[in-house]
C-alpha cells in the first residue's frame, strides 16, 4: 500500500500511522492508537518491575567481645536476612586493645561463616577496612544448597536416638 493511502485510512479511523519495522524491506506499518500503544507498554514494564526481586546490602555488625548469646542473636538475623534473599554484610569492630589479638576475632568471623554455611557463599573473603573485618555472603542458589545436603551423610534408622 501506498504511504498516502495509509495515511488517509489512518486519519479515516482517526487513529496513527505507527512504523513497526522499519528495517524491513519494505517497512511495515500498523494503523493503531499510538498513545495507547505507549500506555500499554508502559503497564507491561511496570508489571514486570513487581515481579523482579530487589535483593539489598543488609549490614550486621559487633565487636570482638561479644557474648555467645549476643552472638546467636546476631547469626538469627543474618540467617532471616539471606532467607528473605539479601546479601549481608558481617562487620566485626575492633576498639582500642582488642586490636591486638586479631586472630581472636577472625576466629569469631570463622564461626559465624560456618553456622551460615548451609545458606550463604562468601562474596567478598575478610578483608580489613580501618579498624574493621568485614566479609559479604550471600545467599546460595535453591538447587546449589540441595547439592549441598545431599554431599552430607544420611542418618541410619536409629541412630541418635536415645532409648530410655
Amino acid at each position: 500500500m501506498k504511504v498516502y493511502e495509509a495515511l488517509r485510512k489512518a486519519e479515516d479511523c482517526e487513529l496513527d500511522l505507527v512504523e513497526v519495522a522499519p528495517n524491513a524491506d519494505p517497512p511495515v506499518c500498523r494503523i493503531m492508537d499510538f498513545n495507547r500503544y505507549k500506555y500499554e507498554q508502559k503497564k507491561k514494564e511496570r508489571e514486570a518491575k513487581k515481579h523482579q526481586k530487589q535483593s539489598q546490602l543488609k549490614e550486621i555488625r559487633f565487636k570482638a567481645r561479644i557474648d555467645k548469646h549476643d552472638l546467636d542473636i546476631k547469626i538469627r538475623h543474618a540467617r532471616e536476612f539471606i532467607e528473605s534473599g539479601h546479601k549481608v554484610k558481617v562487620t566485626l569492630m575492633f576498639r582500642g586493645r582488642d586490636l591486638a589479638h586479631k586472630e581472636i576475632g577472625e576466629n569469631l568471623l570463622d564461626n559465624v561463616i560456618e553456622s551460615l554455611s548451609d545458606l550463604v557463599q562468601v562474596d567478598r573473603d575478610k578483608r580489613w577496612e580501618g579498624k574493621n573485618l568485614t566479609v559479604i555472603l550471600s545467599p546460595v542458589r535453591k538447587k546449589a544448597r540441595s547439592e549441598k545436603k545431599e554431599g552430607m551423610p544420611k542418618k541410619e534408622k536409629g541412630e541418635g536416638d536415645a532409648e530410655g
